[in-house]
């Protein structure tokens, strides 16, 4: 950025004109500055994606810190991203103390954790690229999301998916699921640790799959196999659908097995976030 914003603290007297500062410290206040009109209500460019939430920050900024375009944040959250505030400096990228208010506003939302930052979105890769860059003779597993659409269950599944090391999450090449703040912000980082897979034609993406030594398992509400007693191969795509009327019909018959989760019966399923984590662990048990 070539012209950052003007937001940092005016130079001490005497200080030479050159000389760029750190972060303020934690006991120094600096003047609140309220976000410009034009950028509260209004979202990143479609390039950009409008991130909130401090786990999700931070997983940016371990991982492609180039990706920040601006940032925003309140004063008490000043001490825990000195470092990410420090890079800003170097990086001549624009960063803002600003109100509580302004970040309900920027983000569309309370739950923010004093943090709003602008970044750019990676786009689903490919999934011939994806498969060729899967390591050799090693386990490895899937989620193919059909029809999953509500940014929270997207959120924990890609949290899921962190913790048990999935390879990747496939999307159908008509799918509008995408990956936004809210997302990312249950994530808690995940969404930075877990690939978006873009498919093509299904019939050639089950091909493809079929051909990289995976089975594909739909995962059913009722009449599939115990999950908790059937074999699961080392490689392993779960096909996950939707949170309401679950997977396309024709989907689940292509599949290798369908599967089910054994419950009490006191409720009718599990939600398909919570799900996702119950298949996702069986399978790093048994693999």
């Amino acid at each position: 950025m070539s012209n950052p914003w003007n937001n940092r603290p005016p130079r001490p007297p005497g200080t030479p004109t050159g000389r760029r500062h750190p972060p303020r410290a934690q006991d120094e206040r600096p003047a609140r500055d309220p976000a410009p009109r034009d950028e509260r209500p209004g979202g990143a460019s479609r390039s950009e994606l409008r991130l909130y939430g401090l786990n999700a920050l931070h997983a940016v900024f371990a991982r492609r810190p180039e990706a920040i375009r601006k940032v925003y944040l309140t004063e008490s959250r000043i001490p825990a991203l000195k470092p990410l505030l420090a890079w800003c400096v170097k990086q001549r990228v624009g960063y803002r103390v600003v109100e509580e208010g302004d970040l309900d506003r920027l983000a569309a939302s309370t739950h923010h954790e004093g943090v709003v930052a602008d970044v750019l979105k990676v786009e689903p890769m490919p999934m011939g690229d994806w498969l060729r860059a899967l390591p050799d003779g090693k386990p490895v597993s899937a989620l193919w999301l059909d029809g999953v659409g509500n940014p929270h269950n997207f959120g924990a599944i890609l949290r899921s998916a962190a913790h048990f090391g999935v390879a990747g999450i496939l999307l159908p090449r008509d799918s509008t699921l995408a990956l936004s703040g809210a997302a990312a912000r249950v994530a808690e980082g995940g969404a930075e640790q877990v690939p978006l897979v873009r498919m093509g034609n299904p019939e050639n993406a089950i091909g493809q799959l079929r051909g990289a030594g995976f089975s594909l398992a739909a995962t059913v509400v009722r009449g599939g196999d115990d999950l908790f007693a059937a074999t699961l191969p080392k490689r392993l795509v779960y096909v996950m659908g939707a949170e309401g009327e679950g997977m396309d019909a024709r989907l689940a018959d292509a599949c290798d097995v369908r599967l089910s989760i054994p419950g009490s019966g006191a409720v009718e399923s599990l939600n398909v976030a919570a799900a996702t984590a119950v298949f996702l662990a069986q399978w790093r048990q048994r693999a």
